[in-house]
């Protein structure tokens, strides 16, 4: 039976990320990375995985842990709980605040030369079927569940044995971590070679050292609440307090002291769609380290460098071999530019009884979710062309975007889509046109039709690539406007329009006032405007 101690971790759970994924990086540009070889090293005390690299391409798996812990077991001090408004050091005892549940899982592949990767943030809701039985006998759960539910498996089998209790909780974290990468494997397909995880203090710590962040917040309207996003009890995020104008209105950037960045990505009721919303934010947290790294030198000097790594062990775990000395060298020449981040695709919500207690969950299709993540992990190769095919023909220049409208229309059941896709075919330039369901009566085929009208057949025609299709001319669309039909089987905004989701942006910019048309349940991307300030997109 489901006891009631898990019972109370999981219904007050509050959310956290690591939004560092790239934690290593964070020595790529320091002129005094050789010296830090030793601290690096230190912190590689997690579990093996077979067939490791350091370099070359892989895939990574990030986890953040919302414990109230270090990863010896023992609660965090109260001064740090206070500042990081994650409740008493008495709650912390008695286990109703805090677990070791991952609420923050990112997916990552290297490319080879390390100078390209893309991302999948793993909504922690997600329905799944665990490999093998952990706490009680559970094997369905939430994915998020997978750790703590080993890791409580574990030290209830030491409880009462001779072993020091650093060993029962290294044991204990070991377990969890086996547990979440197999979880995380079975839902994708893919192999795991590396894994970093973060505690809750971790990230708090790598805040202050990072001297904050910079984030770029768009107000909007949950459950009929104007502004609702602008503030939370649970994690205290505030905006205003942060110099947010809500006279001035629009989207606004914001530079956050390490309290309020914790807040910020913990931050999940005040957001439309909570979770799903709530992954955009760890990805724009991530686009600003990339871009503060490449732009201002960070950690460049030694005495930020130790402060971050001296108590490194207590907040950062990685898999034995993995060193991250190597790997950040090997992904120095990695930018924002080419660093691409999407939302696992969820096929729809569900409200059931879930190990002893009623519980919101998110259903999924796993055979889609594989296929959606391959496709971006091990991309197709471009057909090689001999004869006369391989003659190169002059090039029919393509109208500037900028000339062409687009309209976009969902065909198919995946809530905000049609956004989704119109937001990041403006992030690539194109005017934005009707956006919304398709007609009632029209009919709509399976896969999506792209058509244009007098003047824009070469951008269609590159539209309509990216979602494996031709263009088709209709007569009755205006000149220079291109239609999306979505089809019946569409659930996910192309990788192909992608391609300015994570740019890199000039220091100048006026952050669009564009509310995000993409909350992250269709899989989309979070989408950077052209020239944004600090090459990060405007978020809820």
């Amino acid at each position: 039976m489901f006891s009631a101690r898990v019972g109370r971790i999981i219904v007050g759970k509050v959310g956290y990320t690591v939004c560092c994924l790239f934690a290593a990086i964070l020595v790529v540009v320091s002129g005094y990375a050789h010296r830090a070889v030793a601290d690096l090293n230190g912190i590689g005390d997690g579990i093996t995985i077979g067939g490791s690299s350091s370099v070359g391409a892989m895939n990574i798996l990030v986890m953040g842990l919302e414990s109230r812990t270090n990863f010896k077991g023992q609660c965090l001090s109260a001064a740090l709980l206070t500042a990081m408004h994650a409740g008493k050091v008495s709650s912390c005892e008695d286990q109703t605040v805090g677990s070791q549940d991952t609420d923050t899982l990112i997916l990552v592949h290297i490319f080879a030369g390390g100078q390209k990767a893309v991302g999948f943030s793993i909504p922690r809701d997600d329905l799944v079927t665990y490999p093998k039985a952990y706490y009680d006998g559970i094997t369905t759960g939430k994915i998020d569940q997978a750790y703590y539910f080993a890791y409580v498996t574990s030290l209830d089998s030491t409880y009462g044995s001779s072993m020091r209790a650093t060993e029962r909780y290294q044991q204990a974290n070991d377990a969890g971590q086996a547990a979440e990468i197999a979880t995380v494997e079975s839902v994708t397909g893919v192999k795991i070679n590396n894994y970093v995880v973060m505690n809750l203090a971790g990230f708090f710590g790598l805040a202050q050292d990072f001297g904050g962040v910079e984030v770029c917040v768009t107000p909007t309207t949950v459950n009929g609440v104007a502004d609702a996003n602008l503030s939370d009890q649970a994690s205290g995020w505030n905006a205003v307090a942060d110099g947010y104008n809500v006279k001035k209105g629009g989207s606004q950037y914001l530079h956050l002291a390490a309290d309020q960045a914790l807040a910020f990505v913990r931050d999940r009721d005040s957001l439309p769609d909570t979770d799903l919303s709530r992954t955009h934010r760890q990805q724009a947290v991530i686009d600003y380290v990339i871009w503060q790294l490449k732009h201002e030198n960070a950690f460049s000097d030694i005495g930020q460098l130790t402060a971050l790594l001296s108590d490194a062990d207590q907040y950062v775990i990685t898999n034995k071999g993995f060193n991250l000395f190597n790997f950040a060298t090997n992904m120095s020449a990695l930018t924002g530019k080419n660093l691409k981040f999407y939302t696992l695709p969820i096929a729809g919500y569900s409200d059931i009884e879930l190990n002893g207690s009623m519980q919101d969950v998110n259903d999924i299709d796993l055979s889609y979710i594989q296929k959606v993540v391959n496709t971006a992990f091990n991309p197709p190769a471009p057909a090689a062309k001999s004869g006369k095919a391989a003659v190169k023909k002059k090039a029919v220049p393509i109208p500037p975007a900028s000339t062409v409208t687009v309209d976009v229309y969902n065909g198919g059941s995946t809530s905000g889509l049609a956004g989704g896709v119109s937001q990041a075919l403006v992030s690539l330039g194109y005017k934005q046109g009707a956006v919304g369901d398709a007609p009632p009566g029209q009919t709509v085929a399976a896969d999506t039709e792209v058509f244009y009208g007098a003047g824009a057949s070469a951008n269609a025609a590159k539209i309509a690539t990216d979602f494996g299709t031709s263009a088709s001319a209709l007569a009755s669309l205006a000149a220079g406007h291109v239609e999306v039909l979505l089809g019946t089987t569409s659930t996910v905004v192309p990788a192909g329009l992608s391609s300015s989701s994570t740019s890199s942006g000039s220091a100048t910019p006026t952050p669009s006032s564009t509310a995000p048309a993409d909350n992250g349940e269709a899989g989309g991307v979070v989408t950077v405007g052209a020239n944004a300030k600090y090459g990060i997109p405007c978020v809820y």
